[in-house]
């Protein structure tokens, strides 16, 4: 059985919470260095390497520059390790960097976490937060980019 663990608090209009973890080389995110400077996109992710995920994350990469016209940065994020981001990144030579959140806490905040079978898994989830620092965009799934992206313009 599938449930949310715990409906999210977080909703269009409101502050983003803070948000700061290691990408795959090691070097620190703070999305609020961001605030008056660019969009910021997160796409919260179940997996490295799974089919769906990599759909979702290929598109966003044939769609870059559509994100890069919006003045946004975008990050994936899920709990994975440095070296499986790497190896995926390389892969499929994703422009963005993918964030690792191995307490899953970072998810949490987000509403991005189920519970499957009693354990918390990230749920597909995309985030936008405008220059200001608040949530634009908040859906769970694989939302069309146009949509997305028509929040931030």
């Amino acid at each position: 059985m599938v449930k949310d663990k715990k409906p999210t608090k977080l909703s269009v209009g409101a502050m983003a919470p803070s948000l700061d973890l290691k990408d795959e080389t090691g070097k620190t995110v703070d999305i609020s260095k961001f605030r008056g400077k660019k969009n910021v996109v997160l796409v919260f992710y179940p997996g490295d390497m799974t089919p769906g995920c990599t759909v979702q994350l290929c598109a966003i990469r044939d769609d870059w520059s559509k994100f890069q016209a919006a003045d946004a940065v975008v990050f994936g994020i899920n709990h994975g390790d440095a070296e499986s981001h790497q190896r995926f990144k390389q892969a499929y030579d994703f422009p963005f960097p993918l964030l690792v959140d191995p307490s899953k806490k970072a998810s949490e905040k987000f509403g991005a976490i189920k519970t499957l079978f009693g354990r918390p898994v990230i749920k597909r989830t995309v985030v936008a937060i405008d220059k200001e620092g608040k949530i634009v965009f908040l859906k769970s799934g694989m939302p069309k980019h146009s949509d997305i992206l028509k929040t931030i313009k």
